[in-house]
């Protein structure tokens, strides 16, 4: 990881399209702070399409596809990508799994959840577990007293052990089953909505994270980008960052923006 600031004006202005993560991403302490949210449209407003790759569920992800200034949104960490078509005022969602195999999922998924409760003392299921489509969000930190690395460990085991994919983020461990994560979904979402490319075109693309959910995503582009928070999950981290800014959360999202908006004005 190198310093936000020697990310080469040239190269990043560049840029074409910005995916993010959001929870300690663009937020800070649980909040979306005016100054990320004006971030997200000064970048739009260049001509920078922004898409957040997040694992909220889809209840969050329509909403955001239909408010915020963004092309388009990836959920619950790849399951689907959600973008909203405002001169036809259509909503256009595409799922990886089919509705009636999500069904079948979910028992599979409910049997996962009695498991942890009953395993992980202080684990809660996630408070927006109600508007999700295909994963289940077991709750580490969110709304619950902070868990040790070792029963945040063994929460993932348990998916594991049930043959789910399980991935770690700030707040959350997220599981589902399915052969799909944030970089395949934000594949086929750039390929569907943007016209893109991203194997010929991921040096025009930058991705922001700080979690060891977004590995594949950092692993992936060449810019990708941390927060500085990324630091206090360095060591377990799958791939890292190619820059890291400043600051931490939303700050250092701005931070982002900003290097991105002046390389391109410059």
């Amino acid at each position: 990881m190198r310093p936000l600031n020697d990310f080469p004006r040239q190269e990043a202005a560049l840029v074409t399209t910005v995916f993010t993560d959001i929870d300690d991403t663009l937020t800070s302490d649980g909040l979306l702070p005016s100054h990320a949210y004006c971030a997200l449209e000064k970048l739009n407003a260049a001509g920078i399409d922004v898409v957040p790759v997040t694992g909220r569920p889809a209840g969050w992800c329509d909403m955001i596809a239909r408010f915020w200034p963004v092309r388009g949104i990836v959920g619950e960490n790849g399951a689907f990508h959600f973008s909203y078509d405002r001169s036809a005022r259509k909503m256009r969602r595409v799922f990886h799994v089919p509705e009636k195999q999500r069904a079948a999922d979910k028992m599979r998924l409910d049997r996962i959840r009695a498991r942890v409760l009953g395993d992980v003392p202080g684990a809660g299921v996630s408070a927006d577990q109600a508007y999700r489509e295909s994963d289940l969000a077991i709750d580490f930190c969110e709304d619950v007293e902070p868990l040790d690395a070792a029963a945040v460990a063994r929460i993932k085991e348990i998916f594991e052990q049930e043959g789910a994919t399980a991935k770690i983020s700030s707040i959350h461990v997220n599981g589902w089953f399915g052969d799909y994560d944030k970089l395949s979904m934000s594949r086929q979402f750039a390929r569907d909505v943007l016209n893109l490319d991203i194997d010929a075109q991921k040096h025009r693309i930058v991705f922001c994270g700080d979690s060891p959910n977004d590995a594949p995503m950092f692993g992936f582009f060449p810019n990708s980008c941390g927060v500085a928070n990324v630091l206090d999950f360095e060591d377990t981290l799958d791939a890292h960052p190619a820059w890291l800014a400043p600051s931490r959360g939303a700050e250092g999202f701005v931070e982002i923006a900003e290097h991105l908006l002046a390389a391109r004005n410059a």
